[in-house]
């Protein structure tokens, strides 16, 4: 046997028993004697170097880390799933599926699959190569962590098949449990801090910048979603679940079709308490329609696909001491109390902190400091107090009052009238101020990278910035003097802080905190007044008359502009260069549905606007993007270094627009 024959029959060896040990859980050699295999690949890989390959099991872990992660585009959104809590509100989803399909009758088809506790990740194969393993993010773009993605041995560097093309596998990476207390050993032994959970642990590995840190983690992966070309892709999920595994991609093998809501339901009851003999931690099961012409008939929202759901297993629950009451001040001034627990584990979890809710609710259900409560996480995620145990209460405790005074500033506390939320109307709060820097710094507002929560924590209380106009007058050496920013982070801060003046408008609206205007709110806006004074002089009315924008947006949004001090913060956001103009369409308002009824596909890079703007500008004027090209797709907007959707348009016939047609169609030149 030659080298060359040798390697590729150790490869094939050794991909068959990743297989059986980390997706199948069913070992047929013993771990002295896979070593072995991979010990003799190494050697003969060092030998004849030009032989190894990247798909090559030897490759799997990096020789050194990485600088940081590259932000990726998704090609098509990965969208977050809408939940259910309840039986009724699975039969309420069904009900909703089947009216959207004009068959109220039908008993659907649909795949039940236990919802898998770790982080969404998205993998692209190329001829059946693994080239990409990117992180959820924000559903619009993730992080690039191919090189730890590779040290995954659930997930294979090559399929069984040469699939051509290109193709993208969607799925979780989660820890599993021995995995996780192993860690959990491990760092007590040296005295770290434990992790919380196992998702916690496994998304901290995956962004791990070190892949030799990553692969010692024990990371495993389950995959449940194939993109691609339609030939490619079966027309049912429950086939696209067999396709995947005939890959050799490591699909979790409890999934089950069902006929009708009924046998989803007994699916859901079935696994409420089989879940705990799971290898890993589940905290679901997500019911999705089987047919996936069905899906497309029914579509998405902005947020979750219409055709699927996540029904959550009912929390756990455990009872500890509530040693006090404490209010927050959000940066909208809304102030909400919350308990101070003794710590306890539920569901995984360690918790201190659990919501309240507000002032109403605590009275209603007599919660007070001192008492033992039974608190549960809300969808196993979001702690809160259920009630008091009556019976363990002190004889001393009296009822919790609200403060009438903000904890932050002394300013009295007010609550609108019809509403149940305590507020701090003081614009120059130093918890709003901190909460509203945060929103104002953020991604999808102005996008101030390098400004996190600490670095604003330490602004605010030297009186560096006051309010968001300050940070455009921040200097180098004003923060270098700061704990744990020297120059070069300094200087980078600065040069992010100086790039979003250029923002589009809207996103300085929208980083404003308005109450209750969100991104849509304020692109809508801007796209109909033009500029954020115009925004600021119009009636609420006016305001009123743009498509979407409704009377509670259009009377937060007259008052936000009524109130002095916010007039004076935007002219002095003018006056340090941020931009607050936008051009308008040409026809003004009028033209705002000029793309009512058309759908845009966007490939390539623009070189004057980010895909997001691009978006932007199309919904404003009533227009929809879309991820894929269709004969459906009224235009395809074509920038530089356009990909297989232009060749796609080509053959589907579908008009294209290069960037110079796109911008005078949406009025941008």
């Amino acid at each position: 046997m030659t080298p060359a024959e040798r390697i590729a029959e150790l490869r094939a060896q050794i991909r068959h028993h990743e297989e059986r040990y980390y997706v199948l859980n069913d070992p047929e050699i013993s771990d002295a004697e896979f070593d072995a295999l991979l010990e003799e690949l190494e050697a003969l890989e060092r030998e004849h170097p030009d032989l190894v390959t990247p798909d090559s099991p030897t490759q799997r872990v990096g020789g050194r880390p990485v600088e940081g992660f590259e932000t990726v585009e998704h090609p098509v959104p990965m969208l977050s799933l809408d939940n259910a809590y309840s039986e009724d509100e699975v039969r309420a989803f069904d009900e909703r599926v089947r009216r959207g399909l004009g068959a109220p009758g039908a008993a659907l088809a649909y795949v039940t699959e236990l919802k898998i506790d770790g982080l969404s990740i998205s993998l692209v194969y190329e001829n059946g190569v693994l080239v990409r393993g990117v992180t959820r993010g924000d559903g619009q773009r993730g992080e690039d962590v191919t090189s730890n993605v590779r040290t995954v041995r659930a997930i294979p560097l090559q399929l069984r098949e040469a699939v051509a093309g290109r193709i993208e596998v969607r799925g979780e990476v989660y820890l599993p449990r021995q995995a996780f207390e192993r860690a959990n050993r491990e760092r007590e032994a040296r005295g770290e801090p434990i992790f919380a959970n196992p998702r916690n642990a496994a998304a901290g590995a995956i962004r791990n910048l070190d892949p030799r840190q990553v692969a010692r983690r024990g990371l495993s992966s389950f995959v449940y979603q194939l993109l691609g070309e339609p030939a490619l892709v079966p027309d049912r999920h429950s086939a696209t679940l067999d396709r995947l595994r005939a890959l050799g991609l490591p699909v979790e093998p409890h999934w089950r079709l069902c006929h009708g809501v009924d046998e989803v339901l007994a699916y859901c009851a079935e696994w409420r308490e089989a879940r705990r003999s799971l290898p890993f931690d589940t905290d679901g099961v997500v019911i999705k329609l089987d047919e996936l012409a069905l899906r497309r008939r029914l579509g998405a929202t902005s947020k979750f696909p219409r055709w699927a759901i996540a029904f959550k297993f009912p929390a756990e629950q455990a009872t500890t001491l509530l040693h006090r009451i404490e209010v927050n001040v959000g940066r909208t001034g809304a102030v909400t109390p919350y308990a101070v627990l003794e710590p306890i584990r539920v569901s995984g979890s360690t918790i201190s902190l659990a919501t309240l809710h507000n002032e109403q609710e605590i009275a209603r259900r007599d919660i007070r400091e001192g008492d033992t409560v039974l608190v549960e996480k809300g969808g196993d995620v979001i702690p809160k107090v259920v009630k008091p145990i009556l019976a363990k209460r002190p004889p001393d405790s009296q009822p919790w009052r609200m403060p009438t005074v903000c904890p932050a500033c002394g300013s009295a506390l007010h609550k609108p009238e019809g509403e149940v939320v305590w507020r701090c109307i003081n614009s120059a709060c130093p918890a709003r101020l901190r909460r509203g820097l945060e929103h104002f710094a953020s991604r999808r507002a102005m996008d101030i990278e390098g400004l996190g929560e600490a670095l604003i924590e330490q602004v605010v209380s030297t009186g560096l910035v006051r309010d968001f106009a300050d940070l455009y007058h921040l200097d180098v050496e004003s923060l270098a003097a700061l704990e744990r920013m020297g120059k070069k982070s300094a200087q980078n801060l600065v040069g992010q802080i100086d790039r979003s003046r250029s923002n589009e408008p809207w996103r300085l609206l929208y980083g404003l905190g308005i109450r209750h205007v969100g991104e849509r709110a304020a692109q809508l806006l801007m796209a109909a007044f033009g500029s954020i004074e115009a925004v600021g002089r119009a009636t609420v009315d006016e305001l009123q008359a743009v498509n979407e924008i409704g009377p509670v947006v259009a009377r937060s949004v007259r008052e936000y502009f009524d109130e002095p001090r916010n007039q004076d913060l935007l002219r002095r956001l003018r006056e340090a260069g941020v931009r607050t103009e936008a051009p308008r369409p040409p026809g003004g308002a009028e033209a705002l549905g000029q793309l009512t009824g058309k759908t845009f596909v966007l490939t390539g890079t623009l070189s004057s606007m980010s895909r997001d703007e691009a978006t932007a500008a199309i919904e404003a004027l009533g227009g929809k993007v879309t991820g894929s090209v269709s004969k459906k797709t009224s235009w395809l907007v074509v920038g530089a270094d356009a990909g297989s959707k232009l060749e796609k348009a080509r053959a589907l016939g579908v008009p294209t627009l290069d960037e110079a047609a796109f911008l005078e169609l949406v009025g941008r030149r």
